[in-house]
């Protein structure tokens, strides 16, 4: 598994991993790319990764509070982020990575499979959200390899997946801060059509903007494609 995440970030220079614990990851990224920051909030880690991965810088101090597009502009590129994303914080660690997509050339990211399954299901697939679609919007998703419990010691509960993001050259146009929070309404009661979940947009323009995509005003979220939700970003306003 370790061989497959180093291979998927293969071509960058810089690396930032994101919750390295005790280092298992961190020794071999620091051994093959010129520099590794990583970035750890359990205060017992350091002095292990000390011992295990010299070569790296760590950063003791809150993912979730790092002020990543500074770190990534004193680092090198090509620049990638690497992570064993924790379980309770993996949908806020996403959207920081997404945040980063301009500035980023790549990131391999582990996590819990069925989260995998969210961010990768199709149009059509219940398992699509707004999640699916924000990342969507902004990189190129390809599935690496299922990772099982026995990977970890002591070995959890639930598989984990590792997907790489590939940042998109340019953000279609449309794709933009409006964007993201017409699909978290358009997403925020799944069960419900389109036209009731963005009823506040007025639900009649709505219907006429479905219409003029080929869709039907019964249409469910995870039905619409990434082009329809862009049409609705921009007939919508």
């Amino acid at each position: 598994m370790i061989n497959k995440i180093i291979d998927e970030a293969e071509g960058c220079v810089s690396i930032i991993e994101i919750g390295p614990g005790p280092g298992v990851l961190t020794r071999p990224l620091s051994e093959c790319f010129g520099q590794v920051t990583a970035v750890e909030i359990d205060e017992r880690m350091p002095a292990l990764l000390e011992e295990s991965s010299p070569k790296a810088n760590v950063l003791l101090q809150d993912a979730l509070k790092t002020d990543f597009a500074s770190l990534i502009s004193e680092l090198d590129s090509p620049c990638g982020i690497v992570s064993n994303m924790p379980y309770n914080i993996t949908g806020p660690l996403l959207t920081i990575v997404a945040e980063q997509s301009r500035l980023i050339d790549r990131a391999v990211l582990m996590m819990q499979k069925e989260v995998a399954e969210r961010i990768t299901a199709p149009p059509g697939d219940r398992n699509r959200g707004s999640l699916s679609v924000y990342l969507e919007s902004q990189f190129t998703i390809r599935r690496v390899c299922k990772v099982p419990p026995g990977a970890f010691l002591p070995p959890p509960k639930v598989e984990s997946a590792v997907l790489r993001f590939d940042p998109l050259p340019e953000l279609q146009h449309g794709v933009d801060m409006a964007f993201f929070k017409l699909v978290r309404q358009g997403f925020s009661q799944p069960r419900k059509t389109v036209t009731n979940c963005l009823s506040e947009y007025g639900k009649d323009k709505v219907v006429a903007v479905l219409d003029s995509i080929g869709q039907e005003p019964s249409v469910r979220p995870h039905q619409l494609e990434l082009k329809h939700w862009i049409a609705l970003r921009r007939e919508l306003g």
